[in-house]
């Protein structure tokens, strides 16, 4: 094909396509969408055209226009997924609070003109419900503690049962620092008064968990392919069951496990299918893992919202997550069932991938959480990796390299730490944005706040593609034109200290990686004279 031809064909698509714009706007997204795809055809025959004439300005102001749309395009696609997220999450909150409310009427003593009144306020206003008293079927809203209701399973039956219902184990969180306790929950963390700007503090103080009501309902992840793991679990699960009488549920590979050893752990309770992995949340009072941080990793990832407390055992290679030692496992929970005890709010990613092939809303990727990091690499390419970042909208840097890691404080020590990032207590809120291997020397790392969202783009002149996972896992290939948008995830995962946060960080960075471990220096040298 002949330049003149590519000429006449771009001038002709210009003029055709802006008046069946003007005729035809219902049709007006469907054309754009062809003019974008059209503006990689006007950049090569922009190249082609050496030396430029000045009677092709007009297509230099045509592909900066295609250029322009395109943006518009991706932005509308990517607010409208993000509101769709968010609608489906709050349909979500509304369809269980108002089942549970419905389900709690049902159970109280109230005649049936009132109880149909009750019902229908509920219905219309469902929230979260707590007794007063145990008389009332009025409830107050309580955001600060954790109360939940959920269906007491006999023995051997599955989590999705239907039977008699029964309070979850509630908990309250307190503030408080260098053991002084502060009670006053303030809910808004900058304030203006008299023209003075204050904050909470939130961040530099040590959290605290206190059982109103007794755990009832553990759940024990193992490291699988682990001889001393399957052996603490079985000495475990008996002890909880025997000694505490609470039930215990695992995952179906460590409950055959356990049969397999002895029948009489016919009373460990598991799931079936996946359906029933999203019953964990309102069936689960604490966690136990029974590993490394790779455990830890795992266990969050089975919970798609809220996470119950995690009390983490080292018996894996690294333990930046896990500062219990299994051989007190009986010391330490017995002091975690008693409380209080002092708890890590680890802060988790919320990402999606937006396609740029995408025609509707419902084609774009379900969300991903990632307590670590989400890692954009080159593959197998020999190609550097050509990546567009943005924060907010705002244009920040374009990544040329191996790639570029999203990570969160408590991902910090984890693949950032090795890419030359930053080391950041787990507790301290903030995006670590750190490059792989970057094709310039002055691209340092950067630590953004955590109410920002970071939206990574492969440009459509990428000479290859990229690809993103997630933890570490949950590989997927991304396209020239596909975006991947991440933000602060509003479940964080709470997890046990066994002193409190920041000792415990602290010995894992020594103990961990020896940081800062070197020879005494010497006390008979020379001296200054």
């Amino acid at each position: 094909m002949s330049s003149n031809y590519k000429l006449n064909h771009t001038d002709s698509l210009g003029n055709g396509d802006a008046n069946s714009l003007r005729s035809n706007p219902e049709n007006a997204f469907s054309d754009l969408n062809s003019l974008a795809q059209s503006e990689k055809a006007v950049e090569e025959l922009l190249i082609q055209q050496t030396p430029m004439q000045a009677s092709d300005d007009h297509l230099i102001e045509f592909s900066e226009a295609l250029r322009t749309v395109a943006k518009a395009l991706r932005g509308c696609a990517e607010g409208k997924a993000l509101a769709q997220a968010e609608a489906a999450e709050w349909k979500r909150r509304y369809e269980l609070e108002r089942s549970k409310n419905l389900d709690l009427l049902r159970q109280a003593p109230l005649n049936e003109e009132a109880n149909s009144m009750e019902m229908d306020h509920i219905a219309k206003s469902p929230r979260l419900h707590v007794p007063e008293n145990g008389k009332s079927a009025r409830y107050a809203l309580e955001r600060i503690c954790a109360h939940e209701v959920l269906q007491d399973c006999e023995p051997n039956s599955p989590i999705g049962s239907n039977n008699k219902l029964k309070r979850k184990a509630s908990f309250k969180l307190s503030w408080g620092c260098k053991g002084q306790a502060n009670d006053q929950h303030k809910k808004d963390i900058v304030s203006f008064e008299s023209g003075n700007i204050t904050t909470a503090d939130r961040s530099s103080k040590q959290i605290s968990l206190t059982w109103e009501t007794s755990p009832q309902n553990v759940l024990i992840f193992t490291k699988p392919k682990s001889t001393s793991v399957q052996v603490l679990s079985v000495e475990m699960v008996r002890w909880l069951r025997e000694q505490k009488g609470l039930n215990v549920y695992v995952e179906p590979r460590v409950k055959a496990e356990l049969l397999s050893e002895s029948s009489s752990f016919d009373f460990v309770q598991t799931w079936e299918d996946d359906k029933e992995i999203s019953l964990l949340h309102p069936k689960v009072d604490l966690v136990i893992t029974l590993g490394g941080d790779g455990t830890v990793l795992w266990a969050a990832s089975m919970f798609k919202g809220p996470v119950p407390p995690i009390v983490p055992f080292s018996m894996g290679s690294l333990g930046f997550m896990t500062p219990f030692h299994s051989e007190q496992y009986r010391e330490c929970l017995e002091a975690v069932l008693k409380g209080p005890l002092s708890i890590t709010l680890r802060h988790r990613l919320q990402c999606h991938i937006i396609r740029d092939k995408a025609r509707h809303d419902y084609e774009t990727e379900e969300n991903m959480l990632v307590l670590n990091e989400v890692t954009i690499d080159r593959g197998i390419t020999s190609f550097l990796t050509n990546l567009e970042c943005y924060c907010d909208n705002s244009f920040v840097t374009c990544v040329q390299g191996d790639g570029l890691i999203l990570s969160t404080t408590s991902g910090s020590t984890a693949y950032s730490l090795a890419a030359g990032g930053s080391m950041v207590h787990p507790q301290v809120p903030g995006i670590l944005f750190t490059p792989i291997c970057p094709h310039s020397l002055s691209f340092r790392p950067l630590i953004l706040p955590d109410h920002v969202t970071v939206r990574v783009q492969v440009p459509f002149n990428s000479r290859s593609s990229a690809w993103v996972s997630f933890d570490g896992k949950g590989r997927k290939q991304l396209e020239a034109g596909d975006a991947l948008v991440c933000s602060m995830a509003p479940w964080p995962v709470s997890t046990a200290c066994q002193v409190e946060s920041t000792n415990d960080f602290l010995r894992s960075i020594h103990d961990g990686l020896h940081w800062n471990l070197r020879k005494t220096q010497s006390s008979d040298g020379p001296r200054e004279t």
